[in-house]
């Protein structure tokens, strides 16, 4: 990984960005506006509804109106899932660059234009991304501006760093592709419904350089309630098996070939995965869950990675639990410690990438 200085931009650059929407209909002007209002680039936005039955169509079809040329809506007739949604409107894409944003979320000022003359700067990169902050309710958050820099990595080398982790590192709305790169790499995959976004990067970086911009948000992603999907211990341990599923695209027929050494980088995703279960698992129990509540993460970690030392490191706290007996004050004061340590992570990550 380099770490660089941002250059000037060589020229406004064109961008398309594709909506997505179902039942989103009434986060469709704030996103909208936010994309219009971009710096130093020229936008086009393609609304794609799924028949929506809240009427989103309308509201789409109204944006576009009052806003053509630079604003088009797509609306199906029939409901087509999210995935063949995503493809649709990236088919219809004829801009050099190309970002797919949820309508519920928000692009961030001058985030278009930071990703784009990142790229227009190293011809190699396919994929820009960086902090997508997360918000709940309006208005969106106001961030000190940080020195901005830019973290550029070979993509396969991205992709060791990426797998050994066991983590999708792209939230999603602040991607930015090269769109001649999202042709070779395919759209989404609709055998992936539920992590189709995180092998779509695997197979972008198989194929192109990988670049982030730090310093500032790039895109802000609403929390709310019809998208937490990850309340649950049980669904945090789907979503796990869901990510390890994306990531073993890399030992197919397809990237085998362009990632050597894939079947090596499985197994340390896997004993990753199986880290992060115990991880947290350890960390609800210290917080007063009980061990039924987080048998799922328990046994997905098991199972992926059997007697494993972090497995060896929560059989105190199963066993404290066993007995009926709440967290020692021990635990509390390692989940104070750990708490601190996700902030400290967090300005990292927004700073310089470091997950």
């Amino acid at each position: 990984m380099r770490l660089v200085r941002p250059g000037p931009a060589a020229g406004p650059a064109s961008v398309t960005v594709v909506i997505p929407c179902y039942n989103y209909g009434h986060f469709l002007p704030e996103l909208v506006a936010s994309v219009l209002a971009q710096r130093d680039v020229r936008t086009h936005v393609i609304i794609v509804d799924d028949a929506s039955p809240d009427g989103s169509g309308d509201v789409a079809a109204r944006l576009a109106e009052e806003n053509s040329p630079r604003v088009s809506a797509i609306i199906h007739a029939h409901n087509r899932g999210h995935i063949q949604t995503y493809n649709d409107g990236l088919a219809a894409v004829d801009t050099e660059y190309v970002t797919l944003v949820s309508a519920d979320d928000v692009v961030a000022p001058g985030a278009l234009g930071r990703a784009t003359r990142l790229m227009d700067r190293f011809p190699g990169v396919g994929l820009v991304y960086g902090h997508a902050s997360v918000f709940h309710d309006n208005p969106v958050p106001r961030h000190r501006p940080l020195p901005e820099t830019w973290s550029v990595w070979n993509g396969r080398d991205w992709i060791d760093w990426t797998a050994s982790s066991g983590r999708n590192l792209i939230v999603s709305p602040e991607a930015v592709m090269r769109t001649r790169a999202l042709r070779e790499t395919g759209g989404y995959n609709p055998e992936l419904p539920h992590s189709g976004d995180l092998e779509f990067w695997l197979r972008a970086a198989a194929r192109w350089d990988v670049a982030r911009v730090n310093g500032r948000p790039q895109a802000f992603y609403r929390m709310h309630g019809e998208n937490m999907h990850l309340t649950q211990f049980a669904t945090m341990a789907v979503d796990m098996r869901h990510r390890l599923t994306a990531f073993e695209v890399l030992t197919g027929p397809e990237l085998a070939p362009l990632v050597p050494g894939s079947d090596r980088l499985i197994v340390r995703t896997r004993q990753a995965i199986a880290r992060q279960a115990n991880i947290l698992a350890a960390r609800e129990l210290d917080r007063g869950a009980h061990r039924g509540e987080v048998q799922e993460l328990l046994a997905l970690a098991e199972e992926l990675s059997p007697g494993s030392s972090s497995a060896r490191r929560i059989s105190w706290r199963v066993s404290r639990d066993s007995r009926g007996k709440t967290p020692a004050s021990r635990q509390r004061m390692i989940e104070r410690g750990r708490t601190q340590l996700d902030r400290v992570r967090g300005v990292l990550s927004e700073i310089a990438g470091i997950a």
